[in-house]
C-alpha cells in the first residue's frame, strides 16, 4: 500500500486513544518494522501538535494519525444520558466519585484537520464518523493517504464515493470502540468474513484488524487479500504504552470480553467486569454524552487500581498478549509473519 512518497508495510500499530497510544510506543514500533499510528482522539490540538513534533524528532520513519470524526447529535441522546447518569449515581457515590455532566462535543475536529493538513503525516485515518469530502481532498492534496473505518461490507460503497485511499476493516473481535460510521449495537461480521467480503466488493486497499496478536494471525488475513493488518491489543502491555497498570494486569488475568455501551454510549469491546454486567443493558446509544458522564469514575478506577471501575478495552486475543518492549515485539511479529508466509517453514 503506497502513496507518492511512502509505503505502509504489512503490519500496523493501531491507534489506541485515551492513554495507551504514546510517542514512545509509536517510535519503538517503527524501529521494529511496524508502521505506527498515533491516536489523536481526546487530545487537545496543541497536545497533538506536540506529539507530532516529538515523534518526528524521535523517529525518521513515516507514521499515521487517527482522529474521531464528529458523531451525530440528537436531543434524545442528552435525555438518555441524564437518565443513565441517574442510574449510575449510586454506583459512583459508593466509590466517592461525582459523575460528569453529559454534553456533546466534536473533539476539536476542525482544528485537528487544520493541524494535520499542515503536518502532512503519511496517513490520516478516521473513526466514529467520516470526514467531509473537502477534508479528504485537503489531506490528499498534501500527499496524505486517507483511510476510513468500516464494520460492514456495504460501507465500502460509501467510502468509494467519498474518494478515500483505503479501508480499515474492523472485525467484531477488535478491542475498543466500533469505529465504523453506524453504531448499530448489533453483532457485526468477524474480521475474516469482513475482509473476504470487502476484497470481493472493492479494489480499495483493506487494512484488517480484530483479534490478531501474532504474526501467524496476520498472515492469515493477508492471505485473504488484506493489504495490511493492524494490531492494537497486542501492544497494550508494552512498557512504552500508556496503558494503566490495572488494565495491563487484567489482560492476562481475566477471561471473556463483551461489546458494551456502558462506558461511553458507543459500542466497544472490553473485558467483562461488574460494570458491564450491571449496566450494559441499560446504557443508551449516546456518544459522547455518556463518555463525559462516566469519565471521572473511569479515571478514579485507573488511579486506584479498581478494575471494576475501568473500561478495560481488549480484543478477543487478549490472553496471548506479550509484555515485551515495543521494538522487540514488533520485530517478533515481523519474524512470525515472515515465517508464516514462507512455504519452507510449513
Amino acid at each position: 500500500m503506497t502513496s507518492g512518497r511512502t509505503a505502509v508495510g504489512p503490519l500496523v500499530l493501531a491507534p489506541m486513544a485515551g492513554g495507551p497510544s504514546t510517542v514512545a510506543l509509536a517510535a519503538a514500533a517503527a524501529e521494529g518494522g511496524v508502521f505506527p499510528f498515533l491516536a489523536g482522539a481526546y487530545l487537545a490540538p496543541d497536545r497533538l501538535a506536540t506529539d507530532l513534533d516529538e515523534l518526528r524528532d524521535a523517529s525518521p520513519h513515516p507514521f499515521g494519525v487517527n482522529v474521531f470524526a464528529p458523531s451525530p447529535d440528537h436531543p434524545s441522546m442528552l435525555e438518555d444520558a441524564h437518565r443513565y447518569a441517574a442510574l449510575l449515581a449510586p454506583w459512583a457515590a459508593s466509590a466517592g466519585v461525582r459523575l460528569g455532566v453529559p454534553r456533546y462535543d466534536d473533539d476539536a475536529f476542525a482544528a485537528k484537520v487544520d493541524l494535520l493538513v499542515e503536518a502532512a503525516p503519511a496517513v490520516v485515518s478516521f473513526a466514529f464518523g467520516w470526514p467531509p469530502a473537502e477534508v479528504v481532498e485537503r489531506l490528499q492534496a498534501v500527499g496524505t493517504l486517507v483511510w476510513v473505518t468500516v464494520n460492514d461490507p456495504a460501507e465500502a460503497d460509501w467510502a468509494r464515493e467519498l474518494g478515500v485511499d483505503g479501508l480499515v476493516a474492523q472485525g467484531w473481535e477488535a478491542g475498543g470502540h466500533r469505529g465504523g460510521p453506524v453504531d448499530t449495537g448489533e453483532p457485526q461480521p468477524p474480521v475474516r468474513d469482513l475482509v473476504t467480503a470487502l476484497v470481493a466488493r472493492t479494489d480499495l486497499p483493506v487494512v484488517a484488524t480484530g483479534g490478531v496478536v501474532d504474526g501467524r494471525g496476520a498472515a492469515d488475513l493477508l492471505a485473504l487479500g488484506a493489504s495490511a493488518v493492524a494490531l492494537g491489543t497486542a501492544f497494550l502491555a508494552c512498557p512504552e504504552a500508556g496503558t494503566a497498570p490495572v488494565h495491563v494486569h487484567a489482560l492476562t488475568h481475566r477471561d471473556g470480553t463483551v461489546v458494551t455501551r456502558a462506558f461511553t454510549g458507543r459500542s466497544a469491546r472490553a473485558l467483562a467486569t461488574t460494570w458491564t454486567d450491571l449496566f450494559t443493558e441499560a446504557a443508551p446509544a449516546a456518544y459522547p454524552h455518556v463518555h463525559h458522564v462516566t469519565a471521572p469514575l473511569r479515571a478514579h478506577g485507573k488511579a486506584t487500581g479498581e478494575a471494576e471501575l475501568v473500561h478495560l478495552w481488549a480484543g478477543t486475543g487478549h490472553r496471548q498478549v506479550r509484555p515485551l518492549p515495543a521494538a522487540e515485539l514488533a520485530r517478533t511479529l515481523v519474524a512470525e509473519l515472515e515465517g508464516a508466509r514462507d512455504p519452507k517453514t510449513r
